[in-house]
């Protein structure tokens, strides 16, 4: 059983709901730690779900601001993590573990 820590997505968000990580084949992901950041001068929301299922849904986010979400959850072969914002100066930074 291999393990390996990583980035599963770091990068700007859509305005309409995307896919940001699908879990391989024969691999479980842990997500361990989620970023999201606000670029701009103005204030932002963003929504994130985890297979279906909404951990945030239209949070706030303030101007030149970040949210940090420290997490442990478990997700199987090919379940995705999806997200949204308002704006695409709205980051975000996931980061995991596969388990394969």
């Amino acid at each position: 059983m291999a393990t390996t820590t990583k980035a599963l997505y770091r990068g700007a968000a859509a305005t309409s709901s995307t896919t940001l990580y699908t879990v391989p084949a024969s691999t479980t992901t842990v997500v361990t730690d989620i970023v999201i950041t606000n670029t701009a001068a103005s204030a932002a929301t963003f929504t994130l779900t985890l297979d279906g299922v909404a951990i945030a849904t239209t949070v706030a986010i303030a101007a030149n601001d970040s949210i940090s979400i420290s997490l442990k959850q478990v997700l199987a072969a090919t379940k995705i993590i999806a997200g949204l914002a308002s704006a695409i100066t709205v980051n975000f930074h996931i980061s995991g573990v596969e388990i394969s």
